[in-house]
């Protein structure tokens, strides 16, 4: 528990929000509930672990801090998350009370294992060691099976060492869930790509053996889908979405549109991932203060050329 003023809420409360659940308590001197709900948040804070951090504010010598969030009545409770409130509460609840109210918020302990094993897994990656990062990601799914970050990243992974057998058995589970998350399709696109290539004949074809046939009908989508799968296999994400507006613009919804679906599940493998912050994007901390330069500012090569791929599919649609 640290007490916080206008000086150190940026630090101690947004940027802190971001990693744990940060728990601001505004009380003051005179306030009688204040002072037995202090003991209860302290006493709850030490036995759930590290799973969210306690902060104080006065509301009598912090007034901005206090009018900056609504505060009419003493003690309130409000939960930050990721920089932001997410729920509070007002008066002296007793101890049960707020363990309902953290326990709807906060992460399980099992949750948080999970957590931890899926960061490590990422640094294991990171520092080439597949093998062991399978391992920690493999530990978090056992932790969790409902972790789709871990799943998610289990499977890519799989997938990217050539694992094909189980990365379609741990990728299953995520295939029949209503609605069907865009990133566990992707994957699947990627899957069944990798697949095309180890069962089909053409798989082992050249990309001129394609383009003669091709020359022959430009209309051959059966063709063009194989080419494009292939380079899909090989890594050529730009040339197999090139292959794959050809189909697109000639003919929409040609097999189930199944250029499209396979066009859209490339972006979203390429599509690089999002800062935890969603103010990060427009040059802005957490707290709202605004950055200058044009660093702040400027666009990720590779999500600038997913937004080109995205407008020449648009273009291709209309």
């Amino acid at each position: 528990m640290i007490d916080v003023t206008i000086e150190n809420f940026e630090a101690d409360v947004i940027a802190a929000s971001q990693t744990t659940p940060v728990l601001v308590d505004f009380w003051a001197d005179w306030c009688g509930p204040c002072k037995s709900l202090g003991p209860v948040l302290e006493k709850l804070e030490t036995a759930y672990d590290g799973r969210f951090k306690l902060v104080k504010v006065n509301a009598d010598t912090e007034q901005q801090l206090a009018g900056a969030f609504g505060v009419k009545s003493l003690p309130t409770c409000i939960l930050l998350m990721g920089g932001r409130p997410v729920d509070g509460f007002m008066g002296a609840l007793p101890e049960g009370k707020v363990r309902e109210f953290l326990d709807k918020h906060l992460p399980s302990e099992g949750e948080l294992a999970a957590e931890a094993d899926t960061q490590a897994a990422q640094e294991l990656m990171q520092a080439g060691d597949p093998d062991a990062a399978l391992a920690k990601l493999q530990e978090a799914l056992t932790l969790n099976p409902a972790d789709d970050e871990a799943r998610y990243n289990f499977v890519k992974l799989l997938i990217a060492v050539g694992d094909l057998e189980e990365a379609q058995a741990a990728l299953a589970p995520t295939l029949v869930q209503i609605p069907l998350q865009l990133r566990f399709d992707a994957l699947n696109y990627w899957l069944k790509a990798l697949q095309f290539v180890s069962t089909d004949a053409r798989g082992g074809w050249t990309l001129e053996q394609f383009d003669a046939l091709i020359a022959q009908n430009k209309r051959d989508f059966d063709t063009r889908l194989a080419k494009a799968r292939v380079l899909v296999a090989a890594g050529q994400m730009e040339a197999a979405m090139e292959e794959l507006l050809e189909i697109i613009m000639r003919d929409k919804t040609w097999s189930e549109d199944v250029a499209r679906k396979t066009y859209v599940a490339i972006l979203e493998l390429m599509t690089p991932p999002k800062p935890k912050a969603d103010d990060a994007a427009f040059g802005k901390t957490a707290g709202g203060i605004e950055l200058t330069g044009k660093g702040a500012v400027q666009e990720d090569p590779q999500a600038e050329l997913v937004s080109r791929y995205r407008r020449k599919l648009s273009m291709a649609l209309n």
